[in-house]
């Protein structure tokens, strides 16, 4: 490849991707190895065709290497050779049983440079065609699905919402070194780079020079496999999308017309409403008992699954996802009727006009309360008298759920369950009513 053809094909690569975005800028993954720093020197020539196009370099130091404090001072160096905004994130790995150190750092770096990206600006990260390739051969050897055989995305989007784009994915390693070169690109060599009981590692510096020596044109034949995975991953993303929408009501999956679909369509969509909910994809086995108890069950029965991040359960028919770490829900003695409340981490309470129940008198003091489930009210349009909680179950509300529903007081007697229900008495046409918004959605 020409030295010139490696900006070209960088610059291809964002004006492809990030074309409605790039007036917003760039935050560099910048750790002074050889792709983080043509990938700064590439995006500081493309930002020298704008006016004050903003470009940030954010190094993370894992602590992990001895010279992690060096190549931070060498990266900062090149940055201010630059003018190039420059902040080094210091991060802690703490220990996980059954996760790699790799995978460890890995989250840590991407949750820093998210953190400490320009407001709005697009991620740049600096993974190369030969990164590509480990990565399909790693996955190859764990036994990976299409999609993970997919390797890395060119686009990606972080939880966050962070644009990330990997424009250097289509390049070999040996172009960008071969550029850095000819162009006298100083950078730092990672010295565990070259220990090999890390597979990568081993990987990059065993296996694939020996497939690359014997087999012409191995990366870009790989690369274009890949490509191929992706898309045909992408027609199954359609066609789930399509399954699940059909398929869900209210957030829950129904067993009724999951039914409907072939096996193999099941198992598309349970995967695809987790996703939805940024839960780890549950194993093969995990995913059959999943369908297999919830499909044979009976209408009435309540199936509990157990995964790392929550728990899959049936009830009436329906699945439902229960985060085990669910935000506590806060009781309000006083309740504001003009400011909205914070009632659990992303979830506010807010006041409306309309239907529901009549406005507190002035000798009326209005309360926020969970769990008082066997007071007693007739609510609007139900007969008879009866407990919150068998007004839940008639509802159909999980049995999990109805102690986090909000219950409205006016003194001590029960007026309103938002977005259930209201009592008889205290109902109006014309009154008001309170809503739950998430805020992280």
């Amino acid at each position: 490849m020409e030295f010139t053809s490696v900006y070209k094909q960088f610059a291809a690569m964002l004006e492809q991707h990030c074309s409605h975005r790039i007036q917003q800028g760039f935050t560099v993954a910048l750790s002074g190895g050889v792709d983080s720093v043509v990938l700064l020197h590439l995006c500081h020539q493309y930002a020298s065709r704008f006016d004050a196009l903003p470009i940030k370099a954010v190094y993370v130091n894992h602590g992990l290497s001895e010279n992690a404090l060096q190549w931070q001072q060498f990266c900062e160096q090149l940055c201010q050779s630059l003018s190039i905004s420059f902040h080094a994130a210091m991060v802690t790995i703490q220990p996980k049983s059954r996760v790699s150190l790799e995978a460890q750092a890995r989250e840590a770096r991407y949750k820093a440079l998210d953190e400490h990206a320009l407001y709005g600006s697009t991620l740049l990260l600096g993974q190369h065609a030969d990164d590509q390739v480990e990565t399909f051969l790693i996955r190859l050897k764990r036994g990976s699905g299409l999609q993970g055989l997919g390797a890395m995305k060119t686009a990606t989007m972080l939880s966050s919402g962070r644009y990330c784009v990997r424009p250097l994915i289509h390049i070999e390693r040996q172009d960008i070194e071969a550029f850095a070169k000819t162009f006298g690109l100083q950078h730092i060599e990672d010295e565990s780079n070259l220990r090999d009981v890390f597979d990568r590692n081993f990987l990059r510096n065993q296996v694939l020079p020996l497939l690359k020596s014997r087999f012409k044109g191995f990366v870009p034949s790989v690369l274009r496999s890949i490509s191929i995975l992706q898309a045909q991953q992408e027609l199954i993303d359609e066609i789930s999308e399509s399954d699940l929408a059909r398929c869900t009501h209210e957030a829950c999956l129904v067993v009724a017309d999951l039914k409907q679909l072939s096996a193999l369509r099941q198992s598309n969509v349970v995967r695809a409403w987790l996703s939805k909910r940024n839960v780890e994809m549950p194993s093969k086995k995990q995913l059959e008992q999943i369908l297999r108890q919830s499909i044979s069950a009976r209408r009435d029965a309540q199936v509990n699954i157990q995964l790392a991040q929550g728990s899959v359960k049936l009830y009436q028919g329906r699945l439902y996802w229960l985060d085990k770490n669910l935000p506590a829900m806060v009781e309000v003695k006083n309740l504001s009727m003009i400011d909205p409340v914070t009632i659990a981490c992303g979830f506010t309470l807010i006041l409306c006009e309309g239907k529901g129940v009549r406005k507190p008198q002035p000798t009326e003091h209005v309360s926020l309360r969970f769990n008082c489930l066997n007071d007693k009210v007739k609510p609007l349009g139900k007969p008879g008298r009866n407990t919150i909680k068998h007004w839940l179950k008639d509802l159909k509300v999980p049995t999990w759920e109805r102690e986090r529903v909000p219950l409205i007081y006016y003194n001590e007697t029960f007026v309103a369950a938002v977005g259930r229900f209201v009592s008889e008495e205290f109902a109006s046409e014309q009154g008001v009513y309170w809503k739950v918004i998430n805020e992280k959605k």
